[in-house]
């Protein structure tokens, strides 16, 4: 029997086709040094959530039309700029199990890349010639930007709980995820309450996505993940396990915790401590149970549409989120 990655892979393969020639196209006519960047980063091992989140809502509105896999792109545009930016921001060293672009094209050249596929996103929605969609755009954006810095200020902050946790990742990564499925209803004409539902269950979708990441970065195999496990942690940034075992742990415990947390250069011995310190307090598990009730709540939201396949591939898209390993 197909496992659920199978199935979704199989049902959207041409899609995920399309995208990806898109993706390609909408980058030719310009400099070299654009596209050398851009791809990198792009075809490095995206899994392409987002602009098939935003095909696969418009197909759940009805849509006919042929613009949805250009327009589609603009999510992964803005996706890729965010990691070009915060790459250098962190003076990161691996992506993807590749070295990071800025060791490779320099500093300058990665984020002047990041500014033009930012700019070449709100030019591509332009031609929709739809307000709402380009003010969503414009507002997403700027509220990627927003969850960057305020993940920044609290760098090795202590204080850090969970709703601020949140906020943080309804900024930095649930608020494109819900952008793209909002964008996708637009696109499609639907009426305001699919829309909304639309928006909502992105919102959820978001939440868990993230969190499962945060899961990952303490319990995926490095080569799997393409980067060092307790990367977060090494970054001085505060994710969900992290903040549960420190609210739990007590003396001693507590104590290492809060040495490692404010330690830069931290060892792998140190690093294997705290992750058991992280289990012990039942960081990971507390984390994946709270993803777990943004999943379901993202597919109640769409209990408002009648059965299709698109709703199926949307249902199956949220069970994939907490399984994957990367």
């Amino acid at each position: 029997m197909k496992g659920l990655k199978e199935q979704i892979l199989e049902s959207v393969q041409q899609d995920l086709a399309e995208i990806e020639v898109a993706l390609t196209e909408n980058l030719e006519p310009y400099l070299s040094m654009v596209s050398h960047v851009a791809k990198y980063i792009m075809f490095s091992g995206g899994k392409r959530i987002r602009p098939l989140l935003m095909v696969l809502s418009a197909r759940l509105c009805g849509y006919k039309g042929n613009y949805d896999k250009t327009l589609s792109v603009v999510f992964e545009y803005l996706h890729a700029a965010t990691l070009l930016h915060d790459d250098v921001v962190d003076d990161a060293a691996v992506r993807r199990g590749n070295p990071v672009a800025h060791s490779i094209w320099g500093n300058p050249a990665t984020v002047l890349v990041g500014d033009f596929l930012l700019a070449r996103s709100i030019a591509i929605a332009a031609k929709t010639d739809s307000v709402p969609i380009i003010d969503i755009l414009a507002h997403t954006t700027a509220q990627m930007s927003e969850g960057e810095i305020q993940q920044l200020l609290h760098r090795g902050d202590l204080a850090v709980d969970e709703a601020d946790y949140t906020e943080v990742i309804r900024r930095k990564t649930a608020c494109l995820i819900q952008a793209a499925c909002q964008v996708g209803a637009l696109l499609a004409g639907a009426p305001e309450k699919q829309v909304e539902a639309l928006r909502d269950y992105g919102y959820q979708l978001g939440i868990a996505f993230q969190m499962a990441d945060d899961i990952l970065d303490y319990t995926a195999d490095t080569r799997i993940l393409g980067k060092p496990i307790g990367t977060d942690l090494r970054e001085g940034k505060l994710t969900l396990p992290v903040i549960y075992a420190l609210n739990q742990a007590t003396g001693e415990d507590r104590r290492r915790l809060e040495i490692a947390i404010r330690d830069m250069d931290m060892m792998e011995a140190d690093f294997e401590t705290v992750l058991k310190l992280i289990k012990k307090y039942g960081g990971i598990v507390y984390t994946r149970k709270r993803a777990q009730e943004h999943i379901e709540q993202a597919k109640t939201c769409l209990d408002m549409f009648g059965p299709s396949q698109p709703r199926k591939l949307l249902e199956q898209l949220a069970d994939y989120v907490l399984i994957r390993q990367m």
